[in-house]
């Protein structure tokens, strides 16, 4: 096993401790588990970053801003709804996200998407129809909010996209932890404090959102991505093994096909991008 690998499995299982505390936190008001997710980050990268003089500001607020935005918006979105619906459920149809980052960047970014990667999107978005057709867990209000913080995570991979190769990575995630600080205040009428064994979930939270991040970066700093992204998909596993175990959800035959779908959809995605030839110059 290579240490891209390694990596990758190291980062998605940080993932999916994070997101099973947020739900463990769903005592608390959504932006307020927001609050935690952004603070636990933030007291560490924003050191770091002094010591080692990386840029606060950056050179393209704008755009960084627009990233902070973004992923603060899906997050709330993404958080609300895992208070409502089983874990594994929630985290698959998010996974929709790279679909709609993938059209945003025909767009914007001019990248191509071929006839092989539009077929996986239908087939992990009749995942999405099994999995809400048949798992009467999941409310209208829940898959609207899943929908839409998965179109905001593709806005984020354009934007990180853009800004990948004019600013350094640790000024991308600062803008974005520094944004959901600001609008997670709005909270503040909600607030209040943790009490016994919640201050695990609080504290361990922001640490696993941290590690998933880092050890993520260092994957695909070391691997190539086409080996790595069927990797990313075991996060959805880790949640659903954590979801049986710590919240007692367990999936009957015809909802877990709906999950298959979706993986399978993402995961001949990245398989047919991966068949996208450069254009010659």
């Amino acid at each position: 096993m290579s240490q891209g690998i390694r990596y990758i499995l190291f980062a998605t299982l940080a993932f999916a401790f994070m997101n099973t505390m947020a739900k463990d936190l769903s005592d608390f008001h959504p932006l307020q588990v927001v609050f935690f997710r952004a603070l636990g980050t933030w007291i560490f990268i924003f050191p770091y970053m002094l010591y080692h003089k990386v840029p606060i500001k950056g050179s393209h607020v704008k755009p960084l801003l627009g990233r902070g935005l973004l992923g603060v918006f899906s997050l709330i979105c993404f958080f609300i709804a895992i208070q409502r619906i089983p874990l594994g459920s929630a985290i698959s149809i998010r996974y929709l996200g790279p679909i709609f980052g993938a059209v945003l960047a025909s767009y914007y970014l001019k990248e191509k998407v071929n006839c092989m990667q539009w077929l996986s999107f239908a087939v992990a978005f009749s995942g999405v129809i099994v999995l809400k057709g048949f798992d009467i867990r999941i409310d209208y209000i829940s898959l609207g909010l899943l929908l839409i913080s998965a179109i905001l995570v593709g806005g984020v991979f354009v934007m990180i996209r853009y800004l990948s190769d004019k600013e350094h990575f640790l000024t991308i995630i600062n803008y974005f932890m520094i944004c959901t600080l600001a609008i997670s205040l709005c909270s503040m009428y909600y607030w209040r404090m943790p009490i016994g064994s919640e201050w695990y979930a609080v504290c361990g939270i922001g640490t696993t959102g941290l590690l998933g991040q880092i050890y993520m970066t260092r994957a695909f700093q070391t691997e190539e991505t086409s080996v790595l992204a069927p990797f990313k998909y075991m996060e959805l596993i880790f949640a659903v093994i954590m979801g049986y175990f710590i919240f007692g959800e367990t999936y009957e035959l015809i909802p877990m096909l709906g999950i298959l779908l979706i993986i399978g959809g993402m995961l001949s995605n990245a398989w047919a991008k991966g068949k996208i030839k450069p254009v010659s110059k």
